[in-house]
């Protein structure tokens, strides 16, 4: 059963990754991909951080003894791989070979005030420019910016439902015009601000948001959502393809629970992984138009 429409066509393969023998997934929030169409796989489970090829054959584990509570990756275009940890209010930068080389926040100690970085951080972004932003949308109703190299430079955002307000900023994404998109999860809306934390837009009427990838080839949004559905957006906000229905279902290509971690590899096949169940990543491979 095909899923999709259009160019944005997909077939289902659903037990795709093979893990070794006697590991087992807990949730997954979240899925990469990086230039060597390497897939991680970030999940809560003894091997945080699993590596697949593209046939879905093991190829290496990172992070266990660092890595404690997944919830958001991002692959910049250095192939470095940062990984958001809510519960211990932190980001891990690694670089392409799994060594650590940057921590934001510290390890299992929350920001010391209402509005501090981090307070059950989600995710992380890389602009053109280095630098990074952090959605910090549980504790903090917040988007931080950081220079490259870590430094705080700039947090907006406050509890509400207006235009540079959160009712739960769940993911931050920066697209290639440098405007950044923040998943409102709550408020069932995306928006999107210059770097400087201006506001510029919003799309609403999401079915809970929960994170956003733009494929590097197309000028496209694909969207993981909280019920049961994605769907894939022009820039502009034009609905390409969408699939799920807003319903639980156990049949292959549809959602068992909820699409939480969404990517795209070099050839345009889809990733991606759920969570309130275990175990569940989906692979989807993009049919020749």
């Amino acid at each position: 059963m095909p899923f999709g429409a259009g160019r944005y066509t997909y077939e289902v393969i659903e037990h795709w990754a093979k893990l070794p023998e006697g590991w087992t997934w807990g949730w997954i929030p979240a899925v990469a991909v990086d230039s060597r169409d390497r897939v991680f796989v970030y999940s809560r489970s003894e091997h945080p951080l699993v590596i697949f090829d593209t046939e879905g054959n093991f190829l290496d584990s990172w992070g266990e003894g660092i890595l404690q509570d997944a919830h958001g990756i991002f692959i910049d275009a250095e192939d470095n791989v940062y990984c958001t940890e809510r519960n211990t209010h932190c980001v891990h930068k690694f670089d392409r070979h799994g060594r650590l080389l940057l921590t934001l926040g510290t390890p299992g100690q929350q920001g010391a005030a209402d509005g501090d970085p981090f307070r059950l951080p989600t995710d992380l972004a890389v602009a053109s420019t280095g630098e990074l932003f952090v959605s910090d949308g549980y504790g903090n109703a917040r988007v931080h910016k950081f220079s490259p190299d870590g430094r705080l430079l700039l947090s907006w955002g406050e509890w509400g439902d207006g235009p540079g307000q959160f009712a739960l900023s769940h993911c931050v994404r920066v697209d290639r015009y440098d405007r950044v998109w923040v998943c409102d999860r709550t408020n069932c809306r995306i928006q999107i601000f210059d770097t400087e934390g201006n506001f510029l837009d919003q799309w609403t009427g999401l079915a809970h948001p929960d994170t956003i990838h733009f494929d590097p080839h197309e000028d496209v949004v694909y969207v993981a959502e909280l019920d049961q559905q994605v769907s894939i957006y022009t820039l502009e906000g034009e609905l390409l393809a969408q699939w799920g229905g807003r319903c639980q279902s156990e049949r292959p290509g549809e959602f068992r629970a909820c699409p939480h971690g969404i990517w795209t590899d070099s050839r345009g096949d889809l990733y991606v992984g759920e969570v309130q169940t275990d175990g569940r990543l989906q692979k989807f491979v993009r049919l020749d138009s």
